[in-house]
């Protein structure tokens, strides 16, 4: 069943667009830093402080987006009741708690079991203050701007996003550098509160009282997109998990400046085309970005030096930026009008489950062939969504 046929708001314009969505884009760039700052540093700090394998790596890393899959309904459930903004404003301070759990975890340090139990618990709590942000902003976004412009609503927010793990990357190799792992956790308490004050002032959207389906039927209308979503973001799984780890076994230096070609490439990819999934179709502009990012993959596998690297990185970031909102546009054109915010959680989740499956089992790819070899495996996941975007495109939502 789809529901493209419900009545749509009309289209404001590109400027209002960018106006209204400008403190939720402001407030995630700020909210994710905290993130960012810890994905060059955190594989190593786990590997070489913990002396811990690449598999409890993938593990530690993978278990922020299992909690974010877990908490993916019910924070759909709140944006469409109490509203995307409130959904908002609980994450921001979650995010925070779990920057006092990464502190904790350095109190610990002479017992890396326990060390690593704590730490842990703040990934839990990240992964559902992720949950909460990101629901809420995509559902916050298209309350504010309407469902014609969801391409351009998830545009917004991975500028922001995306941004944040280009910026947070170079940021966070610095503070570990100077103050360790205690310095990544104290950053992730202040920041989130910073977010706080961008979002606060901010217009919230009328929630409605319209009878919402169970989240398991609003999962039935997005999981062929989601599946094709959750395929394509294995390549941004294994840059963000095994990148650091790659450039250590290779001694290339710092992957700080990997992480800042994904996200440049990304943004500058969103910023120029951002529009094309809402004008064109999201199953066609998937179709070619997941082939951009499969090309990506295979370019960081065969990679001879840290320029390779970057360059792979950099065409990874360009596919992934425009597959995600493609296939999300295909999300909401199937999805029931007044469970939106259910709908986008349930499609989001997807991500979630690629990123937490992706880092385990990537990690035992990597103890088996090597580090470079998950990004062979990455190639081919990314590979298989092409399937997905080509189904999208023959079987269209009804008119």
């Amino acid at each position: 069943m789809t529901y493209a046929s419900s009545p749509i708001p009309a289209s404001p314009t590109v400027e209002n667009v960018f106006l209204k969505m400008l403190p939720i884009t402001l407030a995630l760039f700020v909210g994710f830093l905290t993130i960012g700052l810890a994905l060059p540093v955190l594989p190593l700090h786990l590997h070489y402080t913990l002396d811990m394998s690449p598999v409890v790596v993938g593990v530690t890393i993978g278990c922020q987006f299992a909690a974010a899959l877990l908490s993916r309904a019910w924070a759909g459930n709140l944006a469409d009741t109490r509203g995307g903004k409130r959904a908002v404003l609980l994450g921001l301070p979650a995010a925070a708690i779990a920057g006092i759990a990464y502190l904790s975890s350095q109190v610990l340090i002479a017992t890396p079991a326990a060390s690593l139990g704590v730490l842990i618990l703040g990934r839990i709590l990240l992964g559902c203050a992720e949950s909460l942000i990101i629901t809420g902003a995509l559902s916050w976004g298209m309350g504010l701007v309407g469902p014609r412009n969801a391409g351009k609503v998830m545009a917004w927010v991975g500028i922001a996003m995306y941004g944040a793990f280009a910026a947070g990357a170079p940021l966070g190799t610095l503070i570990y550098g100077r103050y360790d792992f205690f310095g990544i956790a104290l950053a992730t308490i202040v920041i989130p509160l910073l977010a706080l004050g961008l979002v606060v002032p901010a217009a919230p959207v009328a929630v409605t009282a319209a009878k919402r389906l169970p989240f398991y039927k609003v999962l039935g209308t997005v999981w062929v997109p989601g599946l094709g979503m959750g395929l394509c973001c294995v390549g941004f799984g294994v840059i963000t998990t095994f990148m650091a780890l790659l450039f250590a076994a290779r001694n290339w230096g710092s992957a700080s400046l990997a992480f800042s070609a994904f996200g440049a490439a990304f943004i500058g990819a969103r910023l120029l085309f951002a529009h094309l999934p809402d004008k064109i179709g999201g199953a066609r502009v998937a179709l070619v970005c997941v082939l951009i990012e499969t090309a990506g993959q295979l370019l960081i596998w065969q990679a001879a030096g840290a320029a390779m690297a970057y360059a792979g990185a950099a065409l990874t970031g360009f596919g992934y930026s425009l597959a995600f909102p493609g296939f999300g546009v295909e999300a909401v054109r199937r999805a029931p009008p007044q469970s939106r915010g259910a709908a986008m959680g349930a499609f989001v989740a997807f991500f979630d489950i690629a990123i937490g499956v992706t880092g385990p089992a990537a990690g035992a790819i990597a103890s088996v062939a090597g580090v470079n070899a998950v990004y062979l495996a990455g190639a081919c996941a990314v590979a298989l969504s092409t399937c997905v975007a080509g189904y999208l495109l023959v079987n269209k939502p009804a008119a």
